[in-house]
């Protein structure tokens, strides 16, 4: 029974302190036994910032949940593997994605999360923390002040763009996609989310009315760009605009 995976382009708790629509949506996908469910923060992407894990606690302490971090940077901290079977739903923050993906690896946690997924807990995240769980990413962590397609976990088909409405971000993923550097993906706005239920996309979930999640892909030559939304009967696309390869 593998679980869900919610990839917030940007928004939450860290960007959004006084609208916490998108962290009580991963809130409400919890099935669990007659208790509130364990909340895991994982901040290994600021190098574990002690006012990132504040700011998680000061949000997380109002809502129903049980919040706790894993600090990696901190030797007294358990055994990662231990601390992933304790907790129900792990919430993974922005910052260098291919920083926090050399010490995830180091320290087994990368694996960890992958047997919780697939024992039907609930992996979510900001920016770093929502690209990590595809193929591929369009990161700024590769080279400082730039913009380069970077290898994820693999959780997730395809490749994911964060803060897609932000300058740059949409250029460069069509650029990578024309020249076969990255596969077709996801790029997603601040305050948009895209929620998985296994690797099957089943929501589309935004805590602003302007904030939209798009399919990209390359379609006969061209790049292809679609607003994927949330309708009723589930999941629907419609074109939004085809820009040729650059």
């Amino acid at each position: 029974m593998t679980g869900h995976i919610v990839a917030l382009g940007g928004g939450g708790f860290s960007m959004e302190p006084d609208n916490l629509a998108l962290d009580r949506y991963i809130l409400s996908l919890w099935r669990g036994p007659g208790r509130e469910p364990r909340v895991c923060f994982i901040p290994t992407a600021t190098g574990d910032s002690a006012g990132y894990i504040d700011r998680f606690y000061y949000a997380f302490e109002k809502l129903p949940c049980r919040p706790t971090h894993l600090a990696l940077t901190n030797p007294h901290n358990p055994d990662p593997a231990s601390a992933v079977l304790e907790n129900d739903i792990f919430y993974v923050g922005g910052g260098n994605t291919h920083e926090m993906l050399s010490v995830w690896h180091q320290s087994g946690l990368d694996q960890a999360l992958k047997e919780a997924w697939h024992a039907g807990k609930i992996l979510c995240g900001i920016s770093a923390g929502a690209i990590c769980w595809f193929e591929q990413a369009i990161s700024d962590s590769v080279v400082e002040g730039e913009l380069h397609p970077l290898k994820c976990l693999g959780f997730l088909e395809g490749t994911a763009c964060p803060h897609y409405d932000e300058p740059g971000r949409r250029e460069t993923f069509h650029r990578c996609l024309a020249s076969g550097d990255v596969g077709a993906g996801y790029g997603i706005d601040n305050r948009a989310a895209l929620h998985f239920e296994g690797l099957k996309l089943v929501n589309v979930v935004t805590s602003r009315p302007d904030a939209y999640a798009y399919h990209v892909a390359l379609t006969n030559g061209q790049v292809a760009e679609t607003v994927v939304s949330n309708r009723k009967q589930g999941i629907a696309a419609k074109e939004l605009r085809r820009a040729p390869p650059s």
